[in-house]
């Protein structure tokens, strides 16, 4: 069965960085995009930032600049470094993935999430 397990947030004040990291486990095909999303209390959820399997990258404009997204296929993981932190970035942040399976079937997978606050 697939996994993604969150792990990095965090109580951080205005301005400080915390980096999130995102580990895939489990058999499958293949990990294909990866992303991170975050949901705000009584707010939908959002995309925050995408990674293609080739290293491509998309960020919503509220954190073009700010945050950046990585990952090491061959640890199965996707980070999401965020620096200069608002305490309007403050939401349950959560990892995505497309994950092939062995049936080659593509699925979404989403992590439990990872509570990020920033606050003084």
């Amino acid at each position: 069965q697939v996994r993604l397990v969150e792990s990095g947030g965090g109580l951080v004040q205005p301005g400080g960085s915390l980096k999130l990291s995102c580990v895939v486990s489990g058999i499958m095909f293949s990990i294909n995009d990866m992303g991170w999303y975050r949901q705000a209390p009584g707010k939908q959820r959002e995309l925050v930032a995408t990674i293609t399997s080739g290293g491509s990258t998309n960020y919503a404009d509220s954190v073009k600049g700010r945050f950046t997204i990585s990952r090491d296929n061959a640890k199965s993981t996707v980070y999401l470094q965020m620096d200069s932190l608002k305490p309007e970035d403050t939401a349950v942040y959560y990892c995505k993935g497309k994950i092939t399976t062995l049936r080659r079937l593509e699925y979404d997978y989403w992590g439990q999430g990872t509570q990020v606050t920033v606050s003084s």
